[in-house]
């Protein structure tokens, strides 16, 4: 029986693009399809919300972005983290794993 997908809580979006970007220059659809690789099909991020956060990630100087052609040869966008862009990915991460780190220690409690 299939997983449902997980919903994207607010704010992770960003760090999730952040951190697939962080290992080299994609394209907006090269993004999607990491993050759905990644999670194994949980998360599916539609062009929706996707875009939108790419143009906010670049309006903070996060990423920037240049033309190029995707392996199918029709031109496409390129994202690549810039230096912001990764201090701010290292902020986040540790933030989001004091947060999974909270969230972890409620489970774990016996009372229920």
């Amino acid at each position: 029986m299939p997983r449902p997908e997980l919903d994207l809580l607010r704010g992770t979006l960003d760090l999730l693009v952040l951190r697939t970007l962080s290992a080299g220059p994609l394209h907006g659809y090269a993004i999607a399809a990491a993050i759905k690789q990644r999670t194994d099909d949980a998360i599916l991020v539609e062009e929706g919300a996707l875009y939108p956060a790419l143009h906010r990630l670049e309006s903070r100087r996060w990423v920037a972005a240049d033309w190029g052609y995707s392996d199918n040869n029709r031109k496409a966008r390129y994202y690549s983290l810039t230096a912001a862009g990764r201090r701010q990915l290292k902020t986040q991460v540790s933030l989001w794993q004091r947060y999974v780190d909270a969230v972890a220690k409620v489970l774990a409690s016996e009372e229920v």
